[in-house]
């Protein structure tokens, strides 16, 4: 074995062990995002609990971890599912060392669309849900802790048809700054990380056709600074950097969105 091949190796048996002994949850774990860290922190081998609400997404990641991974049906905008899930976390795990609040829906439409179910259904998912999941789950969470939220560039950036949605996310990131005051002297982590264009199965396209989808794709890498989408991967490892490793930063929102919030400048050139 050459000096290199021995370093990958070492390396390799290194990200195994990197969350060894850690106990995570991720709130909506069954797709998308969520499911891109549930597989690092497994990968690392973190015990996880995960949870989502659609019974082929459960079943498929419950196929895909095996008795690896506690997989949990929970509705993220059901009070009476987030109060069981306390209980379920406290059973299966005891504590908590790591909480990924992942779970979002979108509904996009004109501010003169918008009907009073759909405004309700996203604040109860994005918002409420999020609430009052962290609410449930912060007597489980250990001293040192971390809490990472999944917010958006929707929350700072005005994006036509997508005002509900932005405002969810805009509240989300503001229950994480005032989360981060409130947990500080128990040594616990808020942060978020805040999404661009990523490739997932619900990126404000559920519900559109084929060619909708292909136009919402083409203004993403459009409007991105680095003219494509990212992927559910590279949030995932945002999300746990500063979960895991960003020991002295609390109250941050870490952009994983191609440049696009910071409106980085595109060379003439390049565009």
């Amino acid at each position: 074995m050459n000096s290199n091949e021995q370093q990958n190796k070492q390396n390799n048996e290194q990200n195994a062990q990197q969350y060894a002994g850690k106990k995570a949850v991720v709130i909506g774990g069954t797709i998308g995002m969520g499911l891109a860290i549930a597989r690092r922190l497994v990968a690392g081998g973190a015990e996880v609990l995960l949870t989502g609400r659609n019974e082929k997404n459960l079943a498929a990641a419950q196929a895909e971890f095996g008795p690896a991974v506690h997989v949990v049906r929970s509705d993220a905008a059901d009070m009476g599912d987030i109060a069981a899930l306390g209980g379920t976390v406290g059973k299966v795990l005891g504590h908590v060392d790591h909480l990924f609040v992942n779970a979002g829906v979108s509904e996009l439409g004109p501010v003169s669309e918008v009907t009073e179910e759909s405004y309700d259904f996203q604040f109860s998912v994005n918002t409420k849900g999020a609430f009052f999941t962290v609410q449930r789950l912060l007597p489980l969470l250990r001293e040192g802790g971390s809490i990472v939220f999944t917010t958006s560039v929707a929350d700072v950036m005005g994006y036509p048809g997508m005002a509900v949605y932005s405002g969810t996310k805009a509240a989300l990131w503001s229950f994480a700054q005032v989360l981060a005051s409130e947990l500080v002297g128990r040594g616990i982590r808020v942060n978020a990380v805040s999404p661009g264009f990523i490739d997932t199965p619900t990126m404000g396209v559920a519900g559109l056709s084929p060619e909708e989808q292909d136009h919402f794709r083409a203004i993403g890498d459009a409007t991105t600074p680095m003219r494509r989408h990212g992927s559910a991967d590279e949030v995932a490892r945002a999300a746990l950097f500063l979960a895991v490793d960003a020991t002295f930063t609390t109250g941050v929102k870490l952009a994983v969105d191609g440049g696009l919030a910071q409106h980085v400048m595109v060379p003439a050139e390049a565009a």
